[in-house]
């Protein structure tokens, strides 16, 4: 059996992963934005945006992995 992370199904997975990571950064920093004094003064990142992005390249690479991983098996 080949191993799995030199494949796509494995490189997709990293991604999505990364993907992950990066959108529950995002979620922190939004509910951090949420609880301070002011939370409508301008910022520099724009975490809701950047959440969702991330969670969509996440999913969609996420199946994608599935997909290949279950084409080879």
């Amino acid at each position: 059996m080949p191993n799995f992370w030199d494949s796509e199904a494995g490189m997709l997975a990293a991604v999505a992963a990364g993907a992950l990571l990066l959108a529950a950064i995002a979620w922190v920093g939004d509910l951090r934005r949420t609880r301070r004094q002011r939370p409508d003064d301008v910022g520099i990142v724009p975490w809701g945006p950047l959440f969702l992005a991330a969670l969509g390249i996440a999913g969609l690479s996420g199946f994608v992995a599935l997909q290949y991983w279950l084409a080879s098996v």
